[in-house]
């Protein structure tokens, strides 16, 4: 089955926790044009517009228009790939706090990973 931009772009939306208004306000597009991306007419946007919204949501735009992201380069398995989508979209819901803090842990990991992997 084929994904469409309607569908990619109502999936990520309801995955990430944003409203179509949130969405707006990140991108400056009128609701009323995202909601026609989103309705069952299913208007495609021009490529200027797709690109702010994919950057807003921090996907590519061949994410919402194929479902599948393959940039150049990138080795990482599918379900790797996804599980980092859902880290980065429960940090992005995070206040600047526990962000903060989430941060030095991250660090503190990595750094005690790099030490282990040195060690002879």
């Amino acid at each position: 089955m084929v994904s469409t931009f309607r569908q990619n772009l109502r999936n990520e939306l309801d995955f990430q926790g944003l409203t179509v208004k949130e969405l707006s306000a990140r991108t400056g597009i009128p609701k009323s044009t995202l909601d026609c991306y989103l309705g069952s007419r299913a208007t495609m946007p021009p490529a200027d517009a797709a690109v702010l919204i994919a950057k807003s949501l921090h996907v590519t735009v061949e994410y919402l228009v194929t479902g599948t992201e393959t940039p150049p380069g990138n080795n990482v398995p599918q379900e790797q790939s996804k599980m980092l989508r859902e880290i980065m979209a429960a940090l992005f819901k995070l206040n600047r706090p526990a962000l903060c803090y989430t941060h030095a842990s991250i660090q503190a990991v990595l750094k005690t990973q790099d030490a282990l992997l040195s060690q002879p």
